[in-house]
């Protein structure tokens, strides 16, 4: 059975522990073994960075171990995912990994977060409501998400769903 790495802001859920469980009982039913951050179980005696260091080295172990990564790469405090979770995706994919995400925003970012044009030196762009250009390539996450992952436009279920269906899964 195939290990996926389950990244997500899920971690800072009320129900986090139960919600990994959910999840990881959703992948079981695709052919998976799921591996949630929380699956670890931290020493009583460390807090503040010592815990931080220790929460860090345990994820970047259990990504290494998995077979694949699956990200909950929904908007996260704001308009993009969660940075944590743009991290796990960047570290598998530089260790070789397939990643799968997932997002229920299916517009564009110029859908998401463009608020207005602005026109430098006749140029004209799409900006935020910081007056940030907003890129435009008719993705729905930045392209260095959208370019390194499978991105699913849907739930965890049906990210699970294609990637069952994947050739050489």
């Amino acid at each position: 059975m195939r290990s996926v790495y389950l990244a997500g802001f899920d971690v800072f859920l009320p129900d986090a522990a139960a919600h990994g469980k959910r999840l990881k009982a959703l992948c079981a039913t695709y052919g998976f073994d799921g591996l949630f951050p929380l699956d670890n179980e931290a020493p009583q005696d460390l807090a503040g960075q010592a815990l931080a260091q220790w929460i860090y080295r345990e994820n970047v172990a259990l990504i290494r171990r998995a077979d694949m990564v699956m990200a909950n790469l929904n908007p996260f405090r704001g308009a993009e995912p969660d940075s944590g979770t743009a991290f796990e995706v960047g570290y598998a994919i530089a260790c070789g990994k397939p990643v799968w995400g997932y997002t229920g925003q299916a517009g564009t970012l110029i859908d998401q977060v463009a608020v207005g044009a602005a026109a430098d030196d006749g140029v004209s762009r799409m900006v935020d409501a910081d007056g940030y250009t907003v890129e435009d390539f008719g993705l729905n996450l930045n392209l260095m998400l959208a370019c390194s992952a499978r991105i699913i436009t849907g739930s965890a279920a049906d990210c699970l769903a294609e990637m069952a269906r994947a050739p050489g899964r």
